[in-house]
């Protein structure tokens, strides 16, 4: 049982890690590609997809983010 608990907890880090490593950051517009305008690109995706307890809205914030011409 416990080794079952800890190779959970071990996938759960990993998914975590890898939807982090995962979120565009370039975008392919050269004069977007800029910190102020991945900024508010994030922050309207994230206000388009708030939080969700099942971890859902990562994806749909990323999926925003690729439609915004991030990668």
């Amino acid at each position: 049982m416990q080794a079952l608990l800890k190779a959970t907890a071990s996938f759960l880090i990993a998914a975590t890690l890898f939807a982090c490593s995962s979120y565009p950051d370039i975008n392919s517009d050269p004069a977007k590609n800029n910190k102020a305008t991945f900024q508010r690109d994030a922050l309207e995706c994230a206000q388009s997809y708030p939080e969700a307890g099942s971890g859902v809205h990562i994806k749909q914030r990323i999926s925003c983010m690729n439609i915004k011409g991030w990668h």
